[in-house]
């Protein structure tokens, strides 16, 4: 069974990323996409960061019972920082047998080189790269394993969410599913 891996802070989780869970799955790229919701990304400033249980239980408001879409706290149990190279060797002895297909967006891939341990990740796993607005691919220059799929573009971000919630009275969720909205909104998240 290959399990797509979808690293990412998630803060928050937003229509964008559910599509393109969808997408890699109706299209049989992975059997199963799982949305690992990572603690702190060790690329990023934790700044506006939401709280990691929250962060996961707007996931799991998001992604309900959608087939073949599951949640992950994986790395909530790791050593902090974490690094997508461990984890990826934590889920390979954790479920023996799987075949863990990491998932990141051309905006990553540019950057992966300053990865830890980047070549590492290669040498275990396949790589499915969604394209990103802004950040172009030549996909002949790809090695091998790594792969670039021609999603539809998804230009939602979390950040432009969280500008939008913290900045306009008039914003009303666009881009974010229903209950996440209602649940940040319950909580006064992000403003």
């Amino acid at each position: 069974m290959s399990i797509g891996i979808y690293g990412g802070s998630f803060n928050p989780i937003h229509q964008g990323h559910l599509a393109l869970g969808r997408w890699l799955v109706r299209h049989q790229f992975v059997d199963e996409l799982w949305y690992l919701v990572s603690p702190h990304n060790p690329l990023k400033p934790a700044g506006e960061l939401l709280d990691d249980k929250a962060r996961l239980h707007l996931a799991r408001l998001a992604v309900g019972r959608s087939k073949g879409l599951r949640v992950s706290d994986f790395e909530h149990h790791l050593p902090r920082p974490s690094f997508m190279v461990n984890t990826l060797a934590e889920l390979r002895e954790a479920y023996p047998g799987r075949d863990f297909v990491l998932v990141i967006g051309a905006d990553n891939w540019l950057d992966f080189p300053r990865w830890h341990k980047p070549d590492e990740i290669l040498a275990h796993h396949r790589l499915l790269i969604y394209p990103r607005p802004g950040y172009p691919i030549d996909a002949t220059t790809l090695p091998t394993g790594v792969t670039l799929v021609s999603t539809p573009l998804f230009d939602l971000s979390s950040t432009q969410i969280r500008t939008a919630i913290a900045t306009d009275p008039t914003y009303s969720g666009t881009g974010l599913h229903p209950r996440v909205w209602a649940e940040i909104q319950a909580r006064g998240y992000y403003v």
